[in-house]
């Protein structure tokens, strides 16, 4: 059995995680997949705020749990019941049928345990199902290019099972930037493994990686002279020495091909196991032989040069260049709010945020 994940949070000027947008963004999960809460908790988004609307607590959210899913390997036909809790946190999205308790918007979630349960999981690595598909574009796909064994849960046929969700909690790494570039972590989590510094700018790609940083390490800004495929080839190396089979390591790292490389500057980290299993235990019955937890941190930083381009563009309502950078524009925006061409027309600022807003808004299934 293998857990599989990518965790997204932000950066603020202290290197701190802060509160961003996790629920925004196009529709990229397949209509058939459970969205829980979609016009009660994801109804308001940071957005809201310039119209006056007020998040419910519920939605003061730090982390974002990107696609996690869970393969299952057998020798023969099996029944299982799975558990995973969320200490801090809340499940928002699944697939297949599940059982997930519900929970106030009132509640904060910092007080929150969510929870999502399978009762009965078949295993049936002889299996030959279909799985379903509709016209979404989606990297939801992609996670089946492996060797697992198919799964049915209440008659939904699937190659894992998958949730995602969100959460309120300072996650064990703080990374800050400087004017130059350099990147500064700082790590609370012994056992944390190769940090990958990535920048993308323009379309130029650069990366710097560090083997078992310690507490604190320094990355110098990379050259960019770089390209995907070495970095990929990189990540999946590390994705294997930490307990992924080849195929499932190239599955992760061709689902998230689009957001780990697009333009930005990232820091990407291995969260140790010991970590995982405490904000996320995971309960399967019968128990297995075994179990590989490979959880994928990612840190998306704030530099210079980005506060510089949001500020022009704001001031130009260049709204092509805002575009680039959807659900973070927010978290640039309040970082630049005190410059005195921002500070001078805050109407002009509110009303950049709103045109891009439109855009970034989950779509509706039909």
């Amino acid at each position: 059995d293998d857990v599989v994940a990518e965790a997204g949070l932000q950066s603020g000027p202290d290197g701190r995680a802060v509160n961003w947008q996790p629920l925004s963004g196009p529709q990229d999960l397949p209509c058939f997949v459970t969205q829980e809460n979609r016009t009660s908790i994801k109804g308001v988004d940071i957005f809201g705020l310039l119209a006056g609307l007020r998040p419910s607590p519920a939605q003061i959210a730090k982390i974002r749990m990107e696609t996690p899913v869970l393969y299952f390997y057998a020798a023969q036909d099996m029944t299982v019941n799975v558990k995973v809790s969320f200490r801090q946190g809340l499940m928002t999205e699944w697939y297949p049928r599940a059982t997930v308790p519900p929970v106030m918007a009132t509640q904060p979630l910092a007080t929150t345990v969510g929870s999502i349960e399978w009762p009965t999981v078949i295993v049936s690595p002889k299996a030959s199902p279909q799985y379903p598909q509709d016209s979404v574009k989606s990297h939801y796909y992609a996670a089946r290019d492996v060797d697992a064994a198919p799964l049915q849960v209440a008659g939904q046929f699937e190659k894992f099972l998958f949730y995602r969700g969100f959460a309120d909690f300072q996650p064990a790494i703080a990374a800050t930037i400087d004017d130059a570039g350099d990147v500064t972590a700082t790590l609370s989590a012994p056992g944390t493994g190769r940090l990958v510094l990535f920048e993308n700018r323009n379309g130029r790609v650069g990366y710097r990686l560090t083997d078992r940083p310690g507490s604190r390490v320094t990355l110098s800004r990379p050259t960019l002279d770089g390209t995907v495929d070495a970095l990929r080839h990189q990540l999946e190396v590390m994705l294997v020495a930490d307990g992924l089979y080849p195929r499932e390591a190239a599955a992760m790292v061709n689902t998230w091909r689009d957001s780990w490389f697009e333009e930005g500057t990232r820091l990407f980290y291995i969260m140790p196991k010991s970590a995982v299993d405490a904000r996320l235990p995971l309960t399967i019955s019968p128990a297995p032989s075994e179990v590989a937890r490979v959880f994928v941190g990612r840190v998306e930083l704030i530099t210079p040069e980005m506060k510089n381009e949001v500020e022009r563009a704001i001031v130009e309502n260049d709204l092509d260049a805002l575009n680039r950078y959807g659900r973070f524009l927010d978290s640039v925006a309040q970082q630049i709010a005190d410059r005195p061409s921002i500070a001078a027309n805050p109407a002009r600022l509110n009303a950049a945020l709103r045109a891009i807003a439109g855009s970034h808004a989950p779509a509706a299934c039909r």
